[in-house]
């Protein structure tokens, strides 16, 4: 499935979302939590700070997409992406359950750690062809294969796409490739930098969180 069909059935699964809904809920809520937490945590001791701002570098620019996402559902009726709520323990936002917010905390580790250790390497170098930063291959590697397991998602009752112009395509160059660049790239500018990134993004997420959902929009 590699676009949303705006079949009546999608558009009955989105309408049937009930966010923050308890019914679902079960104990690998806490399982997650207590992993994602022993991996920061883990990294926090050994002073790996960079991955850490990788971590939530990416975890911040994923929930500015959650939340325009929701709004858009608002305003036009449907979402962008929706998660159905018997796929999950807890629905977050109308685009996110508990268990792909819990993955996306920690995406941005996974793909900084996958990074050469000398992050200037450059791959395929033949000649005067200099080759691909493995920065560049790393961030569009990471977005290609987030992009390309979406299609398998899908594909299931769990996640759902709607409008015909919205798929694998779309979410692999507007949603996946800043996703990674934020998680590849910001780690290695400086930490004035790094901080004044981490400021503004988690600064709006919870400005936009603490307004629209009191008032019903998300």
């Amino acid at each position: 499935m590699l676009f949303g069909d705006n079949s009546d059935a999608a558009k009955q699964a989105v309408n049937s979302i009930i966010p923050r809904d308890l019914s679902n809920f079960n104990w690998t809520f806490i399982a997650l939590l207590a992993v994602v937490f022993y991996i920061y945590w883990t990294e926090v001791r050994n002073k790996n700070w960079k991955a850490i701002v990788a971590g939530f570098s990416l975890y911040g620019v994923h929930w500015l997409y959650e939340i325009a996402n929701a709004v858009i559902a608002k305003i036009f009726g449907y979402p962008l992406w929706a998660v159905s709520n018997e796929s999950t323990s807890f629905v977050l936002l109308i685009g996110v359950s508990w268990e792909l917010s819990m993955m996306f905390s920690i995406a941005g580790i996974i793909a900084y750690k996958m990074l050469p250790e000398d992050h200037s390497t450059r791959y395929f170098a033949r000649g005067n062809f200099k080759g691909i930063p493995s920065k560049f291959t790393t961030m569009l590697s990471m977005s290609l294969l987030y992009a390309v397991f979406e299609i398998f998602l899908a594909a299931t009752p769990a996640f759902i796409w709607v409008y015909p112009w919205w798929g694998a395509i779309p979410v692999f160059i507007t949603t996946y490739v800043p996703f990674f660049i934020a998680a590849i790239y910001v780690p290695d500018k400086s930490p004035k930098f790094q901080k004044i990134f981490l400021t503004s993004i988690w600064g709006a997420v919870v400005l936009c969180l603490a307004i629209l959902i009191p008032c019903g929009v998300i």
